[in-house]
């Protein structure tokens, strides 16, 4: 099967591209914001509307990392997620995980009505369903769970969907919106009276507190009493969050429907194939229907287009849609299922990150910006506690167990990849692992002929990268860093791209 979508994310593909100056001097401001997805924007933005200065800084271009490529639902409901907290945590911080979502939800809505945004927001039901028996009890024990804590949920028969299923828990006015039109018209917000957005300004590390300074690869540097991180995963490597979260990558097709035969809500299914189910007004005063799943650890498949090819046939059997776009997404997911907001260690006082969000980011982003901005200036937050970034970790879980042996099973057992394959085997539009000279080669050669080398090893934390065939990049199996063909980041938590090598 061919692919057909064209491979860009609809809500990059559907907005100007912006165009923020790089960082060319030094610049002191009251808060240093690093990464302009949703988490950085709305921490900005919140700061500023307090009276603060606040630089935010983007190594590419506002909006179009993670936060571009979600499926930007903005939910208080994650599939099956209540049960497991209270089993987890018990009812009294499951019931906060609930009650800050739905508050980012609130937050969010007050902010685009006030700014009078235009960016699709539509209050929408939210459904998780099951298409079996075994899904069934699964979704009917979280509408108990969900229940006991007070959230406003119900167990349905059925849905608004092309095909039976076997229930659903419903969670009412939850909202879904376009990210990319929010973060744009919130970033205009931010230049002037002391603040600036930076674009194209890669950060290499921050040092000191009090005041912070973050250094930039541009050379300049950025002096702030406070600075918040928010690019995914933090890039710097101080306090073990590589290792209290996982990459996970998944993906998404979209295709133009007719409004007569959209589903109405937002859905996600349970078990093992899940979709996830929504659609989104267009520019033209269309309708397009986004279907997502096929998730994975990053790194872990090189045939990555099988999944596409998977959804684009999902769409066209099961809603007569033919696929117009196809792109994907990646998260770190937590351990203990949990964000990271708060301080970045217990000994800083000034620098700040907010990760882990779990497939489930757009209501944790404004929540990260509430938590984070509130924190900056002195108010006490109610969820404070719960999402602390220092918070102990269960390090010792059977999926925390599972994933650092197999970072550490592929740092050691990568390293024999391409031990006797050299740059001739390498076919065109091919990637593949060879050895040069004792080093180890990601080698790609385009349509051309043209053989593309670098240094398979990545600069983060030196595992060594695989094969992304779908998207011709080379991504990190063990943080999920992403680069590609050349060389250059796509995706950190590396903030040095893959060395040059020859083959000569």
């Amino acid at each position: 099967m061919t692919l057909t979508g064209r491979h860009v994310s609809y809500w990059i593909d559907s907005t100007l591209p912006s165009t923020y100056p790089a960082l060319s001097q030094d610049v002191t401001v009251d808060v240093a914001v690093v990464g302009a997805g949703l988490a950085g924007v709305m921490t900005a933005k919140l700061l500023k509307r307090a009276g603060k200065t606040v630089a935010l800084i983007e190594a590419d271009r506002i909006g179009r990392g993670t936060s571009g490529h979600t499926t930007a639902k903005v939910s208080a409901l994650h599939q099956l997620i209540y049960a497991d907290l209270i089993d987890e945590h018990g009812d009294e911080k499951a019931r906060l995980y609930g009650e800050s979502n739905r508050a980012a939800i609130a937050r969010l809505a007050d902010l685009i009505a006030a700014e009078n945004i235009d960016c699709d927001l539509e209050r929408k039901a939210n459904y998780t369903f099951a298409t079996d028996e075994a899904g069934l009890a699964k979704v009917q024990a979280e509408v108990t769970a969900t229940q006991t804590l007070g959230l406003p949920t119900s167990f349905v028969e059925s849905v608004d969907l092309p095909f039976p299923v076997a229930g659903a828990i419903m969670m009412p006015d939850e909202a879904q919106f376009h990210p990319r039109k929010f973060m744009l018209a919130i970033a205009a917000t931010l230049p002037g009276d002391g603040s600036h957005v930076f674009e194209q300004t890669r950060v290499k590390t921050v040092e000191d507190e009090g005041p912070c300074r973050v250094i930039t690869h541009n050379g300049s540097t950025v002096i702030a009493q406070d600075v918040v991180i928010t690019t995914n995963l933090p890039i710097l490597d101080i306090g073990l969050y590589f290792a209290k979260t996982y990459p996970q990558r998944s993906y998404l097709v979209a295709g133009p429907i007719e409004a007569s035969r959209a589903p109405q809500g937002m859905y996600i299914g349970v078990g093992e194939g899940y979709r996830s189910i929504r659609t989104t007004p267009t520019n033209d005063g269309g309708l397009l229907l986004l279907v997502g799943g096929e998730g994975h650890k990053v790194g872990t498949d090189d045939a990555t287009d099988e999944r596409f090819q998977r959804l684009e046939s999902y769409l066209h059997s099961t809603f007569g849609v033919e696929p117009a776009y196809r792109w994907s997404s990646q998260d770190m997911y937590s351990f203990d299922k949990l964000p990271y907001i708060g301080t970045l260690t217990p000994a800083h006082h000034h620098t700040y990150v907010a990760t882990g969000f779990s497939l489930w980011g757009m209501a944790k982003s404004v929540m990260a910006g509430m938590m984070l901005s509130d924190r900056i200036l002195g108010i006490e937050n109610p969820w404070a506690d719960l999402y602390e970034a220092t918070r102990p970790t269960p390090f010792v879980t059977a999926t925390s167990i599972q994933q650092n042996l197999e970072v550490g099973i592929r740092w050691v057992g990568d390293r024999f990849k391409g031990l006797f394959d050299s740059a001739d085997s390498v076919k065109p539009g091919e990637g593949k692992l060879i050895t040069h000279k004792g080093s180890k080669i990601a080698a790609y050669r385009d349509d051309s002929g043209e053989l593309h080398t670098v240094s398979a090893v990545c600069p983060h934390l030196g595992c060594i990268v695989a094969w992304n065939e779908a998207e011709t990049s080379w991504d990190c199996p063990c943080h999920g860093s992403r680069f590609t063909c050349e060389g250059k980041i796509l995706h950190g938590p590396a903030v040095k791209p893959l060395e040059q090598k020859s083959c000569d």
